[in-house]
C-alpha cells in the first residue's frame, strides 16, 4: 500500500520562522514606513530615483529586522563586547586617520569607507545591557561608574569629530540603559538644575553671548552658531537661520488638515532645504498638517510604548535593559529631529526614523527593530 506524504502550504513551512513576531509592534513599523514612503514620493519629486531607494533601504532594513529576530538574546549578549571593542578601536582610528569631509574627521577607510559612530548606536546599549546583566542583584556604586566610563568614552570621541547628533543618540542609549539599571534621582537633579540654569542664563544674556567675536571655550564654532541661531533664526535669515525659519514657515502653512498629497508649496518650489532628509518631517507638516503630525507621532509613541511593553516581559534583566534603550533610541530619534525643524531645539543632524531619507540610519533602524522582536520572541518560547 502506498503511503501519500502530503506537501505543506507555505504557511505551515514559515510559520516556525515568523513564531513570536510582535503583531503590534510590526503594525507601528507598517503606518510608519507607509508614511515615510508618502513623504519621500512628495518631497523627493526631483531627486532622480530617491523614492525608489528609500524603498529599497526599507527592504534592506526589513531583511535585516528578520534576520535579527531570528538569534536568541543570548546570542547577541555574546556580540556585546567584541562588538563595543571593535566600535571603540575605529573611532580611535578615526581621531588618528580618519577621512575629513566638510570639516568633520568621522569616516575611516577600510577598503569601504564606513562611520564607525554608527556602530555605536546599537553597541552602546549591548556593552551597557551586558554589564549589568553580571552584576544582577548586587549592583554597587563603582558599577555605575565603570558603566559612566564605557559610555563618556565613545562619546568623547564622537563629539570631537565633531558629530554632536550621533554624540547626543549614543548618549540616550546608553544612559537609558543606565537609568533602568537603578540610578537614582538624587544623582539626576544636580546636573539636570545646572543644565536649566544655564539655559535661563544663556537666554537672558544671549545678545551679549551671541555677539560677533564671542568665542564659547566648550562648543566648536559651528555648534555655538547653531545654539545662537535657535535663539534668534532672524540674525541670519537666509544664512545660518535659513533652514530653522523654512521649516516653521512650511509647518505653519499646512494648518489643520495640510495642503494634500503633492500639493506642498514650500516643499515643490524648494524652499525647504535637506526635505528629503534632516527636514523631511517639514515638507510631511506642510501636505498633511497637525492631523498628519498627531497621527505620525500617535505612531512613534505606540512604538515607544509597544517597545517598553516587551521590555517590561522580558525573561531576563540583560533583554529587559535592552529592550528599554533601545525603544528610547526610537523616541530620541524622532523628539530631536522633530524638535530642531520646528524650532526648539539647535539644528543636529538626527534623521527622522522611516521617514528621512538615509541608508545607514534604516539599517540601524532594522537592527533595532530585530532586536526587539527577537526579545518579544523570547519572552514567548519562554511563556509557552
Amino acid at each position: 500500500m502506498a503511503v501519500v506524504f502530503k506537501r505543506p502550504s507555505w504557511r505551515v513551512r514559515l510559520q516556525p520562522w515568523l513564531e513570536g513576531f510582535d503583531g503590534p509592534l510590526a503594525f507601528a513599523v507598517f503606518l510608519l514606513a507607509s508614511a515615510g514612503l508618502l513623504c519621500m514620493y512628495s518631497a523627493g519629486f526631483d531627486h532622480g530615483t530617491r523614492f525608489m531607494d528609500h524603498g529599497r533601504n526599507m527592504l534592506i532594513a526589513g531583511f535585516i529586522l528578520f534576520v535579527v529576530a531570528q538569534i536568541p538574546p543570548h546570542r547577541l549578549m555574546s556580540l556585546a563586547v567584541p562588538l563595543y571593542v571593535v566600535g571603540v578601536t575605529l573611532l580611535v582610528a578615526v581621531a588618528i586617520f580618519g577621512i575629513t569631509k566638510k570639516g568633520a574627521k568621522r569616516w575611516v577607510n577600510l577598503g569601504v569607507v564606513i562611520q564607525p559612530s554608527e556602530i555605536l548606536k546599537i553597541a552602546m546599549p549591548l556593552m551597557l545591557a551586558w554589564w549589568f546583566q553580571k552584576r544582577e542583584g548586587q549592583v554597587r556604586p563603582v558599577d555605575f561608574a565603570v558603566a559612566w566610563a564605557l559610555l563618556l568614552v565613545p562619546v568623547g570621541l564622537i563629539m570631537k569629530q565633531p558629530d554632536l547628533g550621533t554624540s547626543i543618540l549614543v548618549f540616550a542609549a546608553g544612559f537609558s540603559v543606565i537609568f533602568f539599571a537603578g540610578l537614582k534621582w538624587k544623582y539626576l537633579l544636580p546636573p539636570l538644575l545646572v543644565g536649566l540654569v544655564g539655559i535661563v542664563l544663556l537666554v537672558m544674556f544671549e545678545p551679549t553671548l551671541c555677539a560677533k567675536g564671542v568665542r564659547w571655550v566648550v562648543l566648536h564654532d559651528y555648534q555655538q552658531q547653531r545654539i545662537c541661531t535657535l535663539l534668534d533664526p532672524g540674525r541670519d535669515p537666509l544664512g545660518k537661520g535659513f533652514h530653522i525659519i523654512q521649516g516653521m514657515i512650511a509647518i505653519g502653512s499646512g494648518g489643520f488638515l495640510g495642503k494634500g498629497f503633492m500639493q506642498g508649496t514650500q516643499t515643490h518650489l524648494e524652499f525647504i532645504p535637506e526635505r528629503t532628509t534632516d527636514f523631511a518631517f517639514a515638507a510631511f507638516s506642510e501636505e498633511f498638517g497637525l492631523l498628519g503630525n498627531l497621527l505620525l507621532i500617535a505612531a512613534f509613541l505606540f512604538l515607544l510604548l509597544r517597545g517598553l511593553v516587551i521590555a517590561l516581559q522580558a525573561p531576563t534583566l540583560f533583554a529587559r535593559l535592552l529592550a528599554a534603550s533601545v525603544s528610547l533610541i526610537f523616541f530620541t530619534y524622532a523628539f530631536v529631529n522633530m524638535g530642531m525643524v520646528s524650532g526648539i531645539l539647535p539644528v543636529v543632524g538626527v534623521p527622522l526614523p522611516f521617514i528621512s531619507y538615509g541608508g545607514t540610519a534604516m539599517v540601524t533602524l532594522g537592527l533595532g527593530l530585530g532586536i526587539l522582536m527577537s526579545i518579544a520572541k523570547s519572552k514567548r518560547l519562554v511563556q509557552t
